[in-house]
C-alpha cells in the first residue's frame, strides 16, 4: 500500500499497537522504536493489523505498555484537557514533500485552523492548495499532525480521511468550526 519512493525506516521490524477510546469508536495507534508511525480509526482488531502490515511492512504487536503515553495523551484530548501533544513522531511512510507538509501543519495551533491555500502559501508555493490537500489525504498520524484542521478557504471543511464526522468533532471539541463564507 506504500506508494513508490515512500520507505519505511532501515532497521525496523515490529510496529508496536494498542486502542484508544475515542468519542466515535475506537482510535489504533502504532509506534517502533523511533516514536508513534500509524493512527486510525473505524477499523476492527484484525483490519487495523492487516492494515498496518501491509502499509509499514513491519509485524504488528500489541503492546498497550509500549504505547501507554500516547494513548493516555489522546484520551486527554478528548476529554478536553490536552492541546498540545509531546509523544516523539515517526509518520511510517512520506515523500519529502508530504513531510514538509505534515511538518508545517503540525504546526497549527489548537483551536485555530489554515486554508489548503495558506498552508501552501507557509511552505513557499502558493499554487499547491491541492497538493496539500493530497499530502493531509497520506496523513500517517491524524490528531497528532493535526489535519482536521486545515480547511477549505470559503469556510467549508473539506475532506478528512476519517470522514467529514470526525473533522466536524475535532473542530467543534477545539472550538474552531469554521463559518461558512
Amino acid at each position: 500500500m506504500r506508494p513508490a519512493g515512500e520507505q519505511r525506516p532501515a532497521g525496523e521490524a515490529e510496529a508496536r499497537y494498542a486502542a484508544c477510546a475515542a468519542p466515535w469508536g475506537v482510535a489504533w495507534l502504532a509506534a517502533t522504536e523511533r516514536g508513534l508511525c500509524r493512527v486510525a480509526f473505524g477499523l476492527s482488531e484484525d483490519a487495523w493489523r492487516r492494515l498496518l502490515a501491509a502499509e509499514t511492512g513491519l509485524l504488528p504487536l500489541h503492546d498497550p505498555a509500549a504505547l501507554r503515553r500516547a494513548v493516555e495523551q489522546l484520551a486527554e484530548y478528548f476529554a478536553g484537557r490536552r492541546q498540545v501533544f509531546d509523544v516523539p513522531l515517526a509518520p511510517a511512510w512520506g515523500t519529502p514533500f508530504q513531510r514538509r507538509v505534515w511538518q508545517e501543519t503540525a504546526r497549527i495551533p489548537y483551536g485555530e485552523t489554515r486554508s489548503y491555500g495558506a498552508l501552501a502559501r507557509s511552505l513557499g508555493d502558493e499554487g499547491a492548495a491541492r497538493a496539500v490537500g493530497q499530502a493531509l489525504g497520506r496523513n500517517p498520524l491524524p490528531i497528532f499532525i493535526p489535519c482536521h484542521r486545515v480547511v477549505a478557504a470559503a469556510g467549508q471543511l473539506g475532506g478528512y480521511t476519517g470522514g467529514l464526522e470526525i473533522k466536524r468533532a475535532l473542530l467543534a471539541l477545539e472550538g474552531a468550526l469554521p463559518r461558512r463564507g
